[in-house]
C-alpha cells in the first residue's frame, strides 16, 4: 500500500490550511490519530476530553447502517497531541451547536472520503492514496519516530499483530541501526579523498 512519509504528511496539511479546504480538520484528525473513517465521523465532544488530553473512540458510521459500534466492537482511548489540541479547540469554537467533532459535509456523508483526498493529493502533486491509508500513514510515522509498536497498535485499534508487521516494515523499524556495527569498517572522516583517473595514456 502507499503510504505517505513525513515530509509528504506536512505538505498535505500545510496546504489544506493555506486553501483552507473544507477537508482540511478531517485530515488533521485522521493523520494525528490514525482513526478510521467512520470512527471520526461518528465522534462526538460528548467523547472527547480536552482536560485530560483524550478522545474516547466508542462508535463508528457508514452510510447503510449509521452510527454502530466500533469496528473491532470494542473502546479504546486516543492521546490528543499539541497541534491536534489546537484544532479542537477551532472547531469548538466553530461549532458551537453540533453534537459532531468534525463538520458534516455533503460528499462525506455520500463516502467520497477517498476521491476527494485523492484529487486534492493529485492537484499539490503528491502521491495519491485512498483515504484508509492515513492510518498507514500514521502507525508508520509513529514507529519512525520510535513509538513501540505495542502502543501504535493499542492507539490504533488493530488486533491483529500481522497488520502491524507490515507497518512496521513499511517504517524500516525492524531493521534500523543494524548497519551500526559497520561503523568502524571504513573511517571516512579522518582521510582526504584523491580521484583518481581511469584513463590511460
Amino acid at each position: 500500500k502507499t503510504v505517505l512519509n513525513e515530509s509528504q504528511v506536512k505538505t498535505l496539511l500545510l496546504k489544506a490550511r493555506e486553501y483552507n479546504h473544507e477537508w482540511y480538520p478531517i485530515w488533521v484528525m485522521a493523520l494525528l490519530t490514525g482513526m478510521r473513517n467512520g470512527e471520526l465521523y461518528s465522534l462526538k465532544w460528548e467523547d472527547v476530553s480536552l482536560e485530560q488530553n483524550l478522545m474516547n473512540v466508542c462508535s463508528s458510521w457508514n452510510k447503510y447502517d449509521g452510527i454502530k459500534s466500533t469496528k473491532s466492537g470494542d473502546d479504546r482511548y486516543v492521546e490528543i497531541s499539541k497541534p491536534l489540541r489546537t484544532i479542537l479547540s477551532e472547531l469548538k469554537l466553530r461549532n458551537l451547536d453540533s453534537e459532531f467533532v468534525l463538520p458534516r459535509i455533503l460528499k462525506w456523508d455520500k463516502g467520497e472520503q477517498a476521491r476527494v483526498l485523492r484529487e486534492f493529493l493529485r492537484e499539490i502533486e503528491l502521491p495519491e492514496i485512498r483515504f484508509h491509508d492515513t492510518r498507514a500513514c500514521w502507525a508508520t510515522l509513529m514507529l519512525s519516530k520510535g513509538v513501540v509498536p505495542i502502543k501504535v497498535m493499542k492507539m490504533g485499534g488493530w488486533k491483529d499483530l500481522k497488520t502491524m508487521e507490515r507497518y512496521i516494515r513499511q517504517a524500516g523499524v525492524d531493521i534500523k541501526g543494524i548497519t551500526s556495527c559497520l561503523d568502524d569498517i571504513h573511517n571516512t572522516n579522518n582521510s582526504t579523498g584523491k580521484i583518481l583517473s581511469l584513463i590511460t595514456n
